[in-house]
């Protein structure tokens, strides 16, 4: 639970995903170093401010889609600084008595925490300083156990966040968010992919490591490990741009023949729709047990 008298160390001198992220919405709560870091990403894939208001976008639609299904409690890790609409009001646009918490690391979210947790009178919305890796922490914080009902639906938001953990433990860290809520909650991510356009998008990786940010894209088979448990909610596993763009449900993405002649093997691979098409998005639902 947030702690206004906390004293709060921005390092303006690092680099930070969520400021990062920040400025490529076009916010101003980001800092030089940021800034310089963003601009080498920016070299690495041009169409990134695009990806990100994409990202943006897709959590829009999804929790739409989630509070018309009845889900009225969110549980959103990575949130970032606020740029409206925030989760919260979004949900709660539809049904006011929404109860979200906000999960982040970067000490400038908290330093910003007060506009994230101003709702609805009928709502409830909380920020609980924690990072990912801290599954337990996370479900024990009191801003966590005093808002959401784990006997009942939560909506798990991971928006543009689990590339920045390498390495295969991220599974068990999701596995771990998961494994106390009730049957019939949802995850909803988006994840950086090389898929689409695997120069552009590793340039996107090593320019992120050379600010000292850790990253790892994965492929459609690495993403679909995190719904391996989990009911996939149609079209399932798209790029996010394709995931009910203007609220209506995608065609399939079309594949093409490619030939790779130094073994003459035919594969398939996804036409790219979007010249931002860098991640994949879906919302997996889990079932009752």
């Amino acid at each position: 639970m947030v702690d206004r008298d906390k004293p709060v160390d921005i390092r303006p001198d690092l680099p930070h995903s969520a400021r990062i992220y920040d400025y490529f919405l076009g916010g101003k709560d980001n800092y030089e170093a940021d800034r310089a870091a963003a601009e080498k990403i920016e070299q690495a894939i041009p169409s990134v401010r695009e990806v990100a208001r994409g990202n943006r976008a897709f959590m829009i639609r999804a929790v739409r889609y989630l509070s018309d299904l009845g889900v009225r409690q969110f549980l959103d890790i990575g949130t970032g600084i606020p740029t409206e609409p925030n989760l919260h009001q979004v949900a709660q646009e539809t049904a006011p008595d929404s109860r979200v918490v906000y999960v982040d690391n970067d000490p400038i979210v908290l330093a910003h925490a007060r506009a994230l947790l101003t709702g609805t009178p009928e709502g409830v919305t909380r920020y609980a300083e924690a990072d990912v890796t801290e599954p337990e922490r996370i479900l024990a914080d009191p801003a966590v156990q005093q808002t959401l009902d784990f006997g009942k639906p939560v909506a798990l938001s991971l928006i543009a966040l689990c590339h920045f953990v390498p390495g295969e433990r991220i599974y068990d860290i999701i596995d771990t968010l998961l494994e106390p809520l009730a049957p019939g909650s949802y995850l909803v991510m988006t994840h950086l992919t090389t898929d689409f356009d695997p120069q552009i998008v590793e340039g996107t990786v090593q320019a992120y490591r050379h600010s000292g940010i850790a990253m790892e894209a994965r492929t459609r088979e690495g993403v679909s490990r995190f719904f391996r448990d989990l009911e996939l909610v149609e079209p399932g596993i798209v790029a996010i741009d394709s995931w009910y763009p203007d609220g209506e449900q995608p065609q399939p993405v079309p594949e093409r023949e490619e030939s790779r002649p130094a073994s003459n093997v035919t594969l398939l691979r996804a036409v790219v729709l979007e010249p931002a098409a860098a991640g994949y998005a879906a919302v997996g639902r889990k079932p009752a047990e």
